[in-house]
């Protein structure tokens, strides 16, 4: 069996889309089930079972026996929400358990960071675990995913393999129910819909024109293509980048979405709001060496391909992955 955390959610349904594809229906769905807005991710998919996150420890007493491997896609991802006390017992604890888990039962694991952990990228966007302690996130979702991967590394007890994956800015079907926290991508979807336009934030930085602000963003598809990998190869434990590592402008990925809707551009730009301004990051882009290094070979989806693809396939008709 495979069990698979935040199973609803963005990332973790189309993880079982891509299991599905690959033959793989053993599945333990674990989750907040009573959020009914996450239905539609999961219920024509195959699976073996659904459990609540509250009961996943009972259940693992009995079912450890069984499991080939865990993916820990669940956490609580607002980068907004400023309950520490939250993030502590989400992020922090629940994965402290889960590891423990893994380690004491013999399981292979695989469990979600975020970039959010390099703040304003002082000390680069290298995912190498001697710079782990030296990060300062700029808020308590990013602590509480450095505070666990720094845990991890003080561990003598571990999963026969386990990888820490930093998701960078992550975009595709199936993240509806995300609200604000959803990609930019579904936001400029929805505002050029609505009103034929798209604000994107101007620059402050003498060094950034308007609009060429740069992130790395990357196509949830090659995102699970990575955890597939993982598994099927758990080659060398450790902590890694998932992005593309090639930054890309907020303009161009506008503009990609402009054309794939057939519209006309029409871009203005906004102040940044003062409340973000000083922590506003201009530049990201994920190191991705070391994954190359273990044998990860596939080439990337561009950011005009992978806009084309999500706009037209699904956030035009309304489907998911």
């Amino acid at each position: 069996m495979i069990v698979i955390t935040g199973a609803a959610g963005f990332i973790g349904s189309c993880l079982i889309s891509k299991l599905n594809s690959e033959g793989y229906t053993d599945l333990v769905l674990v989750d907040d089930f009573s959020k009914t807005e996450k239905l539609p991710n999961y219920e024509n998919k195959k699976y073996k079972e659904l459990v609540d996150r509250k009961h996943l420890f009972t259940w693992l007493l009995s079912n450890n026996f069984d499991i080939d491997f865990v993916f820990h896609l669940g956490a609580r991802t607002d980068t907004t929400e400023f309950n520490k006390a939250i993030f502590d017992e989400l992020n922090e604890r629940y994965s402290e358990k889960i590891w423990i888990c893994c380690a004491q039962y013999g399981i292979p694991l695989v469990y979600a960071s975020s970039a959010a952990t390099y703040g304003m990228g002082e000390h680069g966007y290298v995912d190498d675990s001697s710079l782990i302690p030296l990060l300062k996130p700029l808020n308590p979702y990013g602590e509480s995913k450095n505070n666990f991967d720094n845990w991890v590394l003080t561990r003598e007890e571990e999963p026969p393999f386990w990888a820490g994956v930093k998701f960078f800015n992550v975009y595709g079907p199936n993240e509806y129910h995300k609200g604000r926290m959803a990609s930019v991508i579904y936001h400029a979807h929805k505002q050029i819909q609505e009103t034929s336009a798209m604000n994107l934030f101007r620059s402050h930085n003498p060094n950034y024109k308007d609009g060429m602000q740069l992130r790395d963003f990357i196509y949830v598809k090659d995102v699970i293509n990575i955890l597939f990998f993982m598994m099927q190869t758990q080659t060398k434990s450790g902590i890694y980048n998932v992005g593309t590592g090639k930054a890309r402008a907020f303009l161009h990925l506008v503009q990609a979405t402009f054309k794939a809707m057939g519209r006309k551009e029409n871009i203005n730009f906004i102040d940044t709001p003062l409340d973000i301004r000083d922590k506003y990051q201009y530049f990201t882009e994920a190191d991705m060496r070391k994954l190359r290094a273990i044998g990860y070979t596939k080439e990337f989806t561009s950011l005009e391909d992978g806009v084309q693809e999500y706009v037209q396939k699904y956030l035009e008709e309304g489907k998911r992955y």
